[in-house]
């Protein structure tokens, strides 16, 4: 069994090494520039000892001075040339990683804007933030410093043992005889490197998430003095993170103290059978010296190979995880789906049934719902909690895909319809507001980015806010702060409402859009709500009944489904559901 695992981890790395080396490809030249510059430090790195042992043994006892000084002025100049060889190392090669973290950011980014909302609905923020941010940065430093520093190790040991052999083959061979130890200790480390980078991203995206919630949610902890329970929590995550990390941290002493005591032993060796070599005539002094400094130059490639296996494995386990949101499907489009063009807005809903988890065994919030709203009428849709309201509202713009039944519009199914075409027909004002971090006309000009200032204040006019917005100091330029912070909840809403204006859809969703405001606010923002209804096909959710008395069609719908539909007043004559609500929310008027 766990030779299967071994076996399936080796299929997955070596998968997402092939995968990874194409992102390389519009950085070639200077990926293959920066390898070169790599390997001319490597081979620097061995020339050095080299004109070490030869001053020791030729130069200086023949006392040929000239020799010595052409010597020294060669390693100077080697080191100039080094000097600016690692500079090009350290600036672009970093460069051709934040390059690909770019690209794959970009990637990561469209992707997740094509993503079904169950995604969003099942995935903490902070997790997906923690994809975007930690993950990326890793693969950048495995980017640039994998290669270069495989490369730069590989010339070097190459090279050095080489070097060596031509001074002592016996003395080369003692060396070489400790690397084996080395790999099996490589080796059994690995899975345990593994396992702990696996716990620790787990770890960190939990963090993230607990942080980013904490955050948003920090006036809501305050209205409940609820700051102590937040704290209780995050240190719940933050001792997780602690104990992993401590984990990490000691599974990484005993793999490196164990690397540098066996690369010690490697120095201790050589300097005790160099040394009985040299007694004994069989090397020189010169080649003694030059030897324990190749020793060294040997060691430092093996200690950054086993350095950079950390890298490699955080790099890989990043790409991984960027490889599993890349390869979860896109919210689906029919290779054959239209254009819908401009929609009169006739809406059928033919026996349709949804629920959340796309399974037979999941529990229905929509069941066999048929129902035909006609273009240019206002429908409202009423009843107790879990009757699948804004369910319904969500599924005409194909946020979620229904599990049976048709939805069509002008006598076309949505599913035949480009999601693009369709939302553009589609204009929708919620309770639950959200404004981007920027100025108000930028978050007005949502409705339609190609409108010009005068649309703009134009349809803030609509909304009944531009009054409102010229008296600010910086009118339209005014930042609304994150999540429109430094707006009140009726000032959210008509910019929401001047939207939907800019935007002119033929067909308009109302979800609940006045019910989180006081009485005075909501009586401003209807008269805003009514004119942005007139000529569209409206479909309104409310709790609050006065609020839609006028609708061409009230429809009352239970968690059976439908159990009334009429004008007010045939409701009202009805004595059913609808009458109790109506009488219930009005009986201390």
């Amino acid at each position: 069994m766990r030779l299967m695992k071994s076996d399936n981890k080796e299929k997955l790395q070596k998968g997402l090494i092939r995968r990874f080396i194409p992102y390389y490809r519009p950085h070639m030249k200077l990926f293959v520039t920066d390898i070169i510059c790599a390997g001319l430090i490597s081979a620097f790195n061995l020339i050095y000892p080299y004109i070490t042992g030869e001053i020791i043994d030729n130069y200086v006892p023949n006392g040929l001075l000239n020799w010595l000084l052409i010597s020294a002025c060669a390693l100077l100049v080697f080191y100039i040339i080094k000097a600016g060889l690692n500079y090009f190392l350290q600036y672009w090669g970093h460069i051709v990683g934040v390059r690909i973290q770019k690209t794959l950011r970009s990637q990561l980014f469209d992707h997740l804007e094509k993503m079904p909302l169950t995604f969003f609905d099942e995935n903490k923020t902070g997790v997906i933030m923690s994809r975007l941010t930690n993950d990326l940065f890793e693969i950048s430093e495995l980017a640039h410093h994998g290669p270069e520093d495989v490369l730069l190790s590989v010339v070097t040991l190459i090279g050095a043992i080489a070097i060596m052999f031509t001074y002592d083959v016996w003395l080369a061979l003692i060396l070489l005889a400790l690397v084996p130890m080395i790999l099996i200790y490589t080796i059994l480390m690995r899975k345990r490197f593994l396992t702990v980078y696996d716990e620790m991203r787990v770890v960190q995206g939990e963090i993230n998430s607990d942080v980013e919630s904490a955050v948003s949610g920090i006036r809501v902890a305050r209205a409940y003095t609820a700051e102590e329970h937040e704290k209780v929590k995050f240190e719940r995550g933050n001792d997780a993170f602690a104990k992993c990390k401590g984990k990490q941290y000691k599974v990484m002493g005993q793999y490196y103290s164990s690397m540098r005591f066996m690369l010690d032993f490697m120095n201790f060796a050589v300097i005790i059978i160099g040394g009985v070599f040299f007694f004994n005539g069989r090397i020189e002094a010169g080649v003694f010296s030059a030897f324990i400094m190749y020793v060294t130059t040997f060691s430092n490639p093996i200690w950054t190979l086993t350095t950079i296996y950390e890298q490699i494995q955080q790099g890989l386990t990043g790409f991984n995880r960027f490889c599993n949101i890349m390869d979860k499907p896109t919210e689906p489009e029919d290779e054959n789906a239209i254009d819908c063009g401009r929609l009169k807005g006739d809406i059928l809903f033919d026996n349709i049934s949804f629920s959340y988890k796309n399974d037979d065994s999941a529990k229905k919030v929509i069941s066999g719902f048929t129902c035909a709203i006609s273009a240019g009428k206002t429908v409202a849709l009423v009843g107790p909690s879990g009757g699948g309201k804004t369910t319904l509202c969500h599924l005409i713009p194909r946020f979620y895909e229904i599990d049976e039944g048709t939805i069509s519009i002008d006598g076309t199914d949505i599913r035949k319809m480009t999601r693009k075409s369709l939302r553009t027909n589609i204009g929708i004002v919620q309770q639950d507001v959200f404004l981007f971090n920027g100025t108000i006309k930028e978050n007005i000009a949502y409705g339609d980015f190609s409108a010009g200032d005068e649309q703009i204040i134009e349809a803030a006019k609509k909304a009944n806010i531009h009054d409102y917005i010229m008296t600010l100091p910086d009118g339209y330029d005014t930042n609304v702060g994150e999540r429109g912070v430094k707006l009140s909840g009726g000032q959210k809403q008509r910019i929401s409402i001047a939207r939907a204006f800019l935007k002119n859809p033929p067909i308009l969703i109302l979800d609940e859009a006045t019910s989180a405001l006081d009485n005075a606010t909501e009586m401003m923002i209807q008269d805003s709500l009514n004119s942005l209804s007139e000529g569209r096909t409206t479909i309104v959710v409310a709790h609050r009944l006065s609020t839609i008395k006028n609708a061409d069609e009230i429809i009352v719908i239970t968690p059976g489904g439908i159990a009334e539909r009429g004008t007010h007043e045939e409701l009202m004559a009805l004595n059913g559901i609808y009458k109790d609500l109506y009488n219930y929310q009005f009986k201390n008027i």
